[in-house]
């Protein structure tokens, strides 16, 4: 079941556990902890997506060191999956959500997909188009719960990779009604989360999605095509879920 929370006190409650940040560090894991910093700040202001360009906008001017998946090159657990599934999109439109710097996108691009990318920091946007100048993909500041109406159903391809992770988990099965809307009929959607058991803590964010929360998405409509839950290649090792997802298609139109 869903898990819902009516109000600004009921998202602060439930995230009462992370309360206990460690102090930023001046060495080690400041981007890291930078980002939890301004996370917990701001579910507490009641506007909980409000710290995504709160870092990038540090970033313009700090540099994208601070953001802590920034790693500047696609995901490997994108590339993989692209890989061994031989994936070719030339013809086809993919929408890439959370894009942050854009090298996920671009490496969609690559493979020939007509790629819009989305994120709700202004200053990702900015970030990424500075780094991609001549750039064929399509980057939009949007809000993942507020969209252009015309993405309804708009792509053959969505790529969802840690957004959910990230949000508190009030906002998430709303969020996942919103990336189902985007999947045209007949076409998928790849979502990769860090993972966790139904009765592991979740620790401090990102906080992993557990397999019976994904399981909004079918309740939504969408079939579940593939499900891998395995450790990848960091170190240490990630515990992560990978999940394809298919519209059905319409039957019996031209």
């Amino acid at each position: 079941m869903c898990c819902q929370f009516g109000n600004r006190t009921d998202l602060i409650r439930s995230h009462t556990r992370y309360r206990a940040f460690p102090k930023l560090r001046k060495h080690g894991h400041v981007n890291r902890q930078l980002a939890r910093h301004l996370a917990l700040a701001a579910i507490e202001n009641g506007e909980p997506l409000a710290w995504f360009e709160q870092l990038y906008g540090q970033a313009e001017s700090a540099g994208v060191s601070i953001v802590p998946w920034a790693d500047l090159q696609p995901s490997p657990n994108l590339v993989s999956w692209l890989e061994r599934e031989r994936i070719d999109g030339t013809g086809r439109s993919a929408l890439v959500v959370g894009c942050g710097l854009g090298d996920d996108a671009e490496e969609l691009r690559r493979r020939g997909f007509d790629v819009t990318a989305f994120d709700i920091s202004i200053s990702a946007i900015a970030l990424a188009a500075k780094r991609f100048t001549g750039t064929e993909v399509e980057y939009v500041a949007a809000d993942l719960f507020h969209p252009p109406a015309d993405w309804a159903r708009g792509f053959d391809l969505v790529h969802e990779a840690y957004t959910l992770q990230v949000l508190p988990r009030g906002l998430r099965c709303k969020a996942m009604g919103q990336l189902a809307s985007f999947i045209a009929p007949g076409g998928r959607m790849l979502l990769i989360a860090r993972a966790r058991d139904e009765a592991e803590d979740p620790g401090e964010m990102p906080w992993p999605v557990t397999r019976s929360e994904l399981g909004t998405l079918q309740r939504v409509g969408l079939e579940e095509l593939s499900f891998e839950d395995y450790f990848d290649a960091e170190k240490p090792p990630v515990r992560r879920f990978r999940v394809t997802y298919r519209r059905p298609a319409i039957v019996g139109r031209a």
